[in-house]
């Protein structure tokens, strides 16, 4: 296996959920396009997003109902009013929140799905007569019907955990299963409707991206969350005793930053019964990704050398051990059925020499993330004269601090250290962010990905998650017509000074729009606020 990339390239990670929008989240609508737009202009690679999944507990991406579908919170109303599915007015008269720079989510949670319901009713009327609904259901009934099944159970149940359903439901008996769309079919296919649409208008957003030469970088978490479809579909794949109880879960050990480590909570996988099966959950997995992304990365990548699990029940996690995960063996099997998958390993943290290895030996490039390397030691592995090009690095990633949040919250020494490292001679944090980004720029890694927040020189205010906290995540978002001119010319001087500019795909050979481009909303010119402007003038000075 070979690494993904054979040229230096750059991108900004920037959540869908992040990106304005009239309704009260991200979504694939016209400002998503207008980020593309953005990328094209300073001459990025890649956008990199978070896991797509439909969000469960604590409004995580990375706690989903499903590891297979996609969020309908993604699903943008815009494109539902243009199928006369909705109107204007209904969209506008629910309540999304007041404050455009954070997600309400329990305002999503009242009234997305009630919107998104009044446009299935409306959609039904033309049901019979949609192939590529038929087409969709069809082809992707592998994973839809579970899906569509445990989230209306989860309707009935009022949101209750499935081992608290009735003993029928929850051991999925044939007769009730059998009987089950006939009870609550409408709901069933409700959320049909709904990775239809959220998938007919991703194709047409990514279709977008690639035309312009922009790929996308996905997320996989390694873990599934415990109420998931995945997991009462295939109570098999982990470890459950006979009531579908955990027999152990997931976590960290103790360490210097907690004493009684961290306990995850999620189901461990029974990587034997897995590899019996050659890992082909494993494998329609990742090419359900593929369908998405044009490049994973996968999260807790060492899970695949070691994973810890913890006894279920224990309220720390320092009973815990590690066990052996599937190591190369996965990949062999995945490269054998799906070819070369173009994966970015997330091997941060803790690195045994056996993680190492497996690491070497796929081929994938690991991470680098600048806010690691100037610390009190001097020597950490995350200094860029340690960095090798076959990796990707990061000033900082969704679970830290924003840069500037983080210059302003080490310690004098550390801070004094980075700046003699980078050589950067500016008293003011947003110009040491911006020396802090053309660092990670300098880099020989083959590619660099900065934060949308940190472009925009932001401080802890606009910190994506925060591991340690349990509410409050996830929410920060950019504010309208914030990303100007001004910054995509300082982005791309930095990307032309240091060999990352985009190559550009090759042309088609047809005449007249491709139907993709067709399909796809009229291009925008990137908008940009006055004050937005200003904020670039201030913080791009060094790179323009």
């Amino acid at each position: 296996m070979t690494g993904y990339s054979d040229m230096r390239a750059s991108g900004i990670l920037y959540p869908v959920s992040s990106l304005p929008s009239r309704y009260g989240i991200g979504c694939f609508s016209i400002e998503a396009y207008e980020f593309i737009d953005f990328l094209y202009e300073s001459g990025q690679t890649y956008w990199q997003v978070l896991p797509f999944g439909p969000t469960g507990f604590g409004d995580s991406p990375y706690q989903s109902f499903s590891t297979f579908a996609g969020n309908p919170y993604f699903i943008a109303p815009d494109q539902l009013i243009d199928q006369d599915f909705l109107t204007r007015e209904e969209c506008d008269s629910l309540f999304w929140g007041s404050d455009p720079e954070r997600v309400d989510y329990d305002a999503m949670y009242q009234n997305r799905f009630r919107m998104l319901r009044t446009a299935y009713h409306r959609f039904r009327e033309t049901e019979e007569e949609n192939e590529p609904f038929q087409t969709f259901v069809r082809e992707n009934r592998d994973w839809l019907e579970d899906y569509c099944l445990f989230m209306a159970l989860k309707e009935k149940y009022r949101n209750k955990l499935w081992t608290e359903w009735d003993m029928p439901y929850r051991n999925r008996d044939h007769k009730a299963m059998a009987v089950l769309e006939e009870v609550i079919g409408e709901t069933v296919d409700f959320f049909r409707f709904q990775q239809f649409e959220f998938m007919r208008q991703w194709k047409k957003l990514r279709a977008y991206a690639n035309d312009r030469g922009i790929r996308i970088i996905g997320d996989i978490p390694f873990y599934v969350a415990f109420d998931s479809a995945d997991t009462w579909a295939h109570p098999e794949m982990f470890s459950f005793d006979e009531e579908y109880e955990p027999t152990k879960v997931a976590g960290c050990p103790p360490d210097a930053f907690s004493s009684t480590g961290q306990l995850w909570g999620n189901p461990v996988y029974d990587w034997d019964y897995l590899a019996r099966r050659n890992y082909d959950w494993w494998i329609r997995r990742i090419a359900r990704c593929m369908e998405f992304f044009d490049v994973i990365r996968i999260d807790h990548f060492r899970g695949f050398d070691e994973y810890y699990a913890v006894p279920y029940g224990d309220r720390t996690a320092e009973n815990g051990k590690w066990e052996k995960g599937p190591g190369l063996d996965l990949f062999k099997q995945i490269r054998e059925e799906l070819g070369d998958v173009r994966i970015v390993a997330e091997d941060l943290g803790f690195i045994t020499p056996s993680v190492r290895k497996l690491l070497s030996d796929t081929g994938f490039p690991g991470m680098k993330v600048l806010q690691f390397a100037f610390d009190s030691s001097e020597s950490s592995l995350y200094l860029p004269y340690k960095h090798e090009r076959n990796c990707v690095v990061y000033t900082g990633t969704h679970d830290n601090m924003t840069t500037r949040g983080w210059i302003e919250s080490i310690s004098d020494h550390d801070r004094d250290y980075a700046r003699r490292y980078i050589n950067s001679v500016h008293t003011d944090y947003g110009q040491f962010t911006w020396d802090f980004i053309r660092e990670a720029f300098r880099s020989v890694a083959d590619t660099c990905i900065i934060p949308i927040q940190d472009f925009l020189v932001k401080g802890n205010e606009a910190r994506m998650n925060c591991p340690s906290v349990g509410g409050g995540n996830w929410r920060w978002r950019v504010a309208p017509h914030f990303l100007s001119d001004d910054l995509a010319r300082s982005i791309l001087e930095l990307t032309r000074l240091y060999g990352r500019m985009r190559k550009e795909p090759e042309k088609a050979d047809t005449d007249g729009e491709t139907e993709d481009q067709k399909a796809a909303p009229d291009e925008a010119e990137t908008s940009g606020g006055e004050g937005a402007a200003r904020q670039a003038e201030t913080a791009c000075g060094t790179a323009s």
